[in-house]
This record gives structure tokens, C-alpha cells and sequence, in this order.
């Protein structure tokens, strides 16, 4: 373990330094190297070392046994506070062991000033948190738009005191604890004597008003809880991943801040028919050889409802053929299109005749030099 340094070396100071210049070299080294403001890898180890040797120093006692003594004054568990550990370095420590913030370290020794965690309890009206919920939709419900009844509760200003909390605006006086200040000065016993610091008021709570008559609807809160049961139109087009934002409906504010919005979730149930990909559709149609040889017009299924398509003459299996603004329009306008895969619909056996009619078709096609048909051949030409 490497050996300890001088405490008036760490410091930068003389044995004939005044408190005051003591507590001003501490205050400038500890903000030099506390890990919140130095990321150096060595930051830490020399915070706590000039955090040491000022817990020694400005201490009236320790110091004059180190004067005396050095090093050894501490040795053996003699140093009355240094047990188990540095006491003085974990006051700068939070539970899980990060450090606290350095304008609490501040307010705590040398006063001045509330210190951020203060700061973070005053009585600011802050934005309620936004609430999600999923909405599960069929994909029909999804395509064409519906209605849903949601119930929900929530929370919002007291319409009888508008918030105040008071029965009435005599009923709301200005905090005799504080003055209407919202804020109040503490003094406490610390390692270094007595430390004065400002807190928020207990009484009124940072907000610088007491209640003598409260409101009798909210209970003096100013707020009130409520539930409904609203109906969202969800518009046509939405997809999994889509949220609807509802303004005002999710977590109520804090002193006074505006509710957080609902967000709903959307999630779409997948359909039978149908794959989507965001606008367009994609679906197989199964359609005999002969319509395939041929061509014809078949009826297919669409989201907008059964639409004719035009199947051309010599179609191969697989074949995809696109249906223009078929497809599903999205809630800010745009249409899609439908995709229809061919999928040639092959007999299961075929009579002698048939087979006549394809061994003469296969003839024909022999004859030239790209029939299309070859496929035909390729299936049958063995089945006599």
C-alpha cells in the first residue's frame, strides 16, 4: 500500500494556515478533482485524499495530534472517526456508492445556497408522465378505421377551487413559517460544527400559501380523481407499432403541472387471407390451367372488398400480377396496391381423353422453338 502524503502537501498549504484558508484550499481542490467534473482515473483517489487530510485539519483536535505526531497520531485504530473506513470521504458518498452531487457537498459544509437535492423538491408544477395502453385490433378494424370505448381514470383540477384547494380565495394565507418564501433556514450539527442550510418549508410545502378552510370536494388536494369511459375513433390504415396520442388523459401533474397524455399502442391481429406490408397486400389465387393457358377474368378478394382480375393468356404458375390502389390507404392518404401470386390449380388425374388432348397440344408445341407450354410436357408427358 503506498505510503500517505503530507496533508498540508495535499492541500497546498502551510502548518500556519488560518481555518478560513484551510477550508478555501479544500473547497478549490474538491471541486478540481471530484468525479462528477474530473473523468481522470485518478480523480477519485485524489478527491478522497484531499478530503482526508482537510477532515484532519479543520479539525481543531486531530490536527494538533498530527501536528504532533504525523501519520501515527491515526495508527491502530486511533484516529476516531478513520474506523471501518474513511468516515469523512463516504459523507461524500451516495448509498450505492456514487458520489453526491458537488453543490450538495457545498451547501452541506460551507452553506450558501439550497443544495440540488433541495432544489429538486421544490415545489415546481411539473408534467404528469404519459400513460401507454395497447389496443388490440382485428385486421379488418385496422384496414377500415373503427370506434373503441376506453375506460380510464385519471386526475384533474378540482372544478369548484380550480386548484387552489381552499373552499374559497379568503381561505388561502400566505405561510406564517416561512413568509411566503416557500423556503426556510436550518441549522444542524455536522463534523465541522454547526452548518446552516435552506430547505423547502415544511409547512407549506415550497408553496409559500397555507390552507385554513379546504376545498370540501378535494379534500384541500385541489385535484380529483376521475373515471370515464371515452370512445377513440382510430383512423383507417393503422398498423402494429402505430400510437394515438390522447392529450390529458394519463398521469396527473405534480404541484399543479398539466396531466401527461394517454398513448395507445396499436397492435393488429394478422388475417387469413392478407399479408401486409405497410400500404400494399399480398395474396395467392389459385386458378385452373385453363384459365392460366387461356386467360381470363377471375374474382379475387381485396380489403376494399371482391375486385376482378384480369388474368392474360399464358400465364406461368407463380406469376405475380399487381392490382393498382388495391391496397390499403394509410391515415395520411397514400394507397397501396395488391400483389396476387398465381398458383396454377393442377387436376389430381386426368381421363384418356384428356391425355390425348395434351400428348396433340405437346406435338404442336414440339414444333416450335419456345413454346411456353413446356412445362406442360415436363408434368405429363410420362403419364400415359
Amino acid at each position: 500500500m503506498a505510503e500517505k502524503r503530507d496533508y498540508y502537501e495535499v492541500l497546498g498549504i502551510t502548518k500556519e494556515a488560518t481555518p478560513d484558508q484551510i477550508k478555501s484550499a479544500y473547497r478549490t481542490l474538491a471541486k478540481k478533482y471530484h468525479p462528477d467534473l474530473n473523468h481522470a482515473p485518478d480523480a477519485a483517489e485524489k478527491f478522497k485524499e484531499v478530503t482526508e487530510a482537510y477532515e484532519v485539519l479543520s479539525d481543531p483536535k486531530k490536527k494538533s495530534q498530527y501536528d504532533q505526531f504525523g501519520m501515527g497520531a491515526f495508527e491502530n485504530n486511533g484516529a476516531n472517526g478513520f474506523q471501518n473506513g474513511f468516515n469523512g470521504f463516504n459523507n461524500f458518498q451516495n448509498d450505492d456508492g456514487s458520489f453526491q452531487d458537488l453543490n450538495d457537498i457545498f451547501a452541506q459544509f460551507f452553506g450558501g445556497g439550497a443544495s440540488s437535492s433541495s432544489r429538486r423538491q421544490d415545489n415546481m408544477p411539473r408534467r404528469g408522465a404519459s400513460r401507454i395502453m395497447t389496443i388490440r385490433l382485428s385486421f379488418d378494424q385496422a384496414v377500415n378505421g373503427t370506434k373503441v370505448d376506453i375506460p380510464i381514470n385519471y386526475v384533474e383540477t378540482c372544478p369548484d377551487c380550480h386548484g387552489s384547494g381552499a373552499r374559497s380565495a379568503a381561505d388561502v394565507k400566505t405561510c406564517p413559517t416561512c413568509r411566503g418564501r416557500g423556503r426556510v433556514r436550518v441549522r444542524r450539527n455536522t463534523i465541522f460544527g454547526v452548518m446552516e442550510s435552506e430547505e423547502t418549508c415544511p409547512d407549506c410545502g415550497g408553496t409559500g400559501k397555507v390552507i385554513t378552510s379546504k376545498c370540501p370536494k378535494c379534500r384541500g388536494n385541489g385535484r380529483i380523481k376521475v373515471s370515464e369511459t371515452i370512445t377513440v375513433n382510430i383512423p383507417h390504415g393503422v398498423d402494429t407499432g402505430d400510437k394515438i396520442k390522447i392529450a390529458g388523459k394519463g398521469d396527473n401533474g405534480v404541484n399543479g403541472g398539466q396531466n401527461g397524455d394517454l398513448v395507445l399502442q396499436i397492435e393488429v391481429a394478422s388475417s387469413q387471407t392478407f399479408t401486409r406490408k405497410g400500404a400494399d397486400v399480398y395474396i395467392s389465387a389459385p386458378i385452373s390451367i385453363s384459365d392460366c393457358l387461356l386467360g381470363a377474368t377471375v374474382t379475387v378478394p381485396s380489403v376494399k372488398g371482391d375486385c376482378e382480375l384480369v388474368i392474360p393468356a399464358c400465364t406461368e404458375p407463380d406469376t405475380i400480377l399487381r392490382m393498382s390502389n388495391q391496397g390499403i390507404t394509410l391515415p395520411g392518404g397514400k394507397t397501396g396496391d395488391q400483389y396476387v401470386t398465381i398458383k396454377t390449380k393442377f387436376p389430381k388425374t386426368l381421363t384418356n381423353d384428356q391425355k390425348d388432348l395434351i400428348s396433340k397440344f405437346d406435338d404442336l408445341e414440339n414444333n416450335k422453338h419456345d413454346g411456353v407450354f413446356s412445362w406442360l410436357k415436363h408434368k405429363f408427358g410420362n403419364k400415359k
